[in-house]
């Protein structure tokens, strides 16, 4: 839910729990004050890892945690993503409360039930799903959110644009430049909405889910030669920037393949280049690039590489299994620009 108060609307969420089965997963960064034992943790990317639940699984225990506890989960995706994971598996799942503080875990890793961490350099590989009791979002955490944490969670609230025309055209409208947030706050409902809607009728990805894994299989592959590779400038490629790379490279496909007219492809690359920038990746990161996509956690049987992609916008195709060498043509295009 959208909260005005976020202190008032936890207390409403907390007051069912004997205090003492209550516990705190919180973002080292994150100034939050609570009264119950409090477990802060880093939350880059390279700390996504079975080493960080182990923690959190400790910290529980030491805390005398039972079945009837809750954990809230204060903080970005992966602390969501890891926080979510480490309570659906403790003592086969206790309940627990996210309350996303980044744009990107407002839009996508705090709703719809998705929680994992990463393995041996792959994005997301171990994980279940698992809902929330709520997800708590408070704009206010946006205020001293930085630019491009902001520009971030933005990919993925483009991303959902791509399956409604109404919501794509609003976003386009939206100035990046201000970063209005009384602006922003209704087009994050509209992006929940849009994805609440796709995950009630396909709550596990069995079909209809995987449209929201558009600019995924690229972008996750571009996450993790980061990841591997340690190669960007700015250390860590952020999600957010990964997908909307992703979503350039696979657009770029929808084009070539499925005849999706050319305005949408060339919509984004403006905004990559007048907000984004282009990516550090490098025409010989190809083959290793490929190789993370046939990967995937998304492809359904070994070295294929499953994308999905559109006819149009608000016309998704899933998985469409595309070869290396249209692969290849894609990253060519996306380094190209």
């Amino acid at each position: 839910m959208i909260c005005k108060d976020l202190q008032a609307s936890l207390e409403t969420l907390t007051h069912r729990y004997d205090r003492e089965q209550i516990a705190v997963l919180l973002d080292s960064n994150i100034a939050f004050d609570s009264p119950y034992p409090t477990l802060r943790i880093e939350t880059e990317e390279a700390h996504k890892s079975l080493e960080t639940v182990t923690q959190i699984w400790d910290f529980l225990l030491e805390h005398h945690i039972t079945r009837r506890g809750l954990l809230l989960c204060v903080g970005g995706g992966v602390l969501t993503d890891m926080g979510g994971f480490a309570a659906a598996t403790y003592k086969r799942g206790i309940d627990f409360i996210h309350i996303p503080t980044t744009l990107l875990a407002m839009i996508d890793a705090s709703s719809g039930g998705k929680t994992g961490i990463n393995y041996r350099g792959l994005k997301n590989h171990i994980g279940v799903f698992a809902s929330p009791v709520e997800t708590l979002i408070w704009p206010g955490w946006l205020r001293t959110l930085p630019p491009h944490q902001f520009l971030s969670g933005f990919a993925e609230m483009l991303k959902t644009g791509f399956l409604s025309p109404t919501l794509w055209n609003s976003l386009l409208q939206y100035d990046l430049e201000t970063m209005d947030l009384d602006a922003l706050a209704p087009l994050i409902e509209e992006c929940l909405r849009v994805k609440e809607q796709i995950v009630q009728t396909d709550p596990r990805e069995a079909g209809l889910r995987k449209v929201l894994n558009l600019g995924h299989t690229f972008g996750h592959a571009l996450e993790e030669i980061t990841m591997v590779n340690r190669q960007s400038s700015n250390g860590q490629l952020l999600h957010g920037y990964a997908v909307l790379y992703g979503l350039i490279a696979e657009l770029y496909l929808s084009v070539a393949l499925l005849g999706c007219p050319k305005e949408p492809l060339q919509q984004l690359t403006q905004l990559m280049l007048h907000h984004y920038g282009r990516p550090e990746c490098k025409c010989s990161d190809r083959a290793q690039l490929i190789a993370l996509m046939q990967q995937d956690k998304k492809n359904e049987r070994a070295a294929q590489i499953n994308c999905t992609l559109i006819r149009d916008i608000g016309d998704p195709v899933i998985n469409h299994c595309i070869t290396p060498e249209q692969a290849e043509e894609a990253l060519e295009y996306l380094f190209s620009l």
